[in-house]
């Protein structure tokens, strides 16, 4: 199974932390120049100097705001102008809990700025490499309530969907330059993220965000949350040459949670 990546360069989102990170370790480990993208210089630093290193790789950050998307564009362009981009992980911190019907319209705008359009403005200033390179790989984390919807997570929902539908569209239109769009949904993931939807629903209901918790794992036959480089590992495989042929899809990271098929 050729898993090789030296020679190509990775995008990670969201890599000072959780599954960016792991993500981030995974494609270092398969050969992959990385690039790590977040808010926090110095974590960022952190992150870069922990990467593993064979031979002549080479790793750098990018620190940048999501939301600024005019910012992001232009920090995007001048990293591959100066080294083209070969893989791009879009991955961005969740909306904050809620239901739909009370959110505010400016929660449904400011998400879908940092998902969907923040998306979009790094693919189309990382696609000319990609095209010129015969190859490009393009791996969208979301959430396996693109699928299911989560209760209490109205924003979140529906965002994830925007997302999922404008991949698909993507993974067609891209296809015949070498370019795969996929989309990995994470189930529950030990990550700052599932520790707020703890104390959140923990906070809604008055119990303890240990039986919260606990309830939470009972849901999945696994009988576990996932670790963050169990999702690394998958969105790496996707990023490989191994996963040419497997584009357009919304593949479950989940322990066998969800119930649809």
């Amino acid at each position: 199974m050729d898993l090789d990546l030296s020679g190509k360069h990775a995008l990670v989102c969201g890599a000072s932390e959780g599954i960016g990170r792991a993500a981030a370790q995974e494609l270092a480990l398969l050969g992959a120049d990385v690039t790590v993208l977040a808010r926090r210089e110095d974590v960022l630093r952190e992150v870069t100097a922990a990467l593993p290193r064979r031979g002549a790789q080479a790793h750098g950050w990018i620190a940048a705001d999501m939301a600024h998307t005019d910012a992001l564009r232009a920090q995007a362009e001048a990293l591959a102008a100066g080294k083209p981009v070969h893989i791009l992980v879009n991955n961005t911190g969740g909306p904050p809990g809620g239901p739909a019907h009370t959110a505010a319209v400016a929660a449904f705008e400011d998400a879908f700025r940092k998902h969907l359009v923040a998306n979009h403005v790094l693919v189309q200033a990382l696609l000319p490499g990609m095209r010129a390179a015969g190859f490009g790989r393009i791996v969208n984390v979301i959430s396996t309530s693109v699928r299911e919807p989560i209760p209490n997570l109205g924003v979140s929902n529906t965002i994830r969907g925007a997302v999922a539908s404008w991949a698909k569209t993507l993974s067609r239109e891209l296809a015949p330059f070498g370019i795969t769009v996929n989309n990995v949904l994470p189930g529950y993931t030990e990550t700052a993220r599932i520790a707020q939807i703890v104390r959140d629903r923990a906070r809604a209901g008055g119990r303890s965000e240990a039986e919260i918790a606990e309830e939470m794992r009972r849901s999945v036959p696994a009988g576990r949350f996932a670790r963050p480089e169990e999702v690394g590992g998958v969105i790496a495989f996707l990023c490989s040459p191994a996963a040419a042929y497997v584009n357009g899809v919304s593949l479950a990271v989940d322990g066998g949670r969800m119930q649809s098929i």
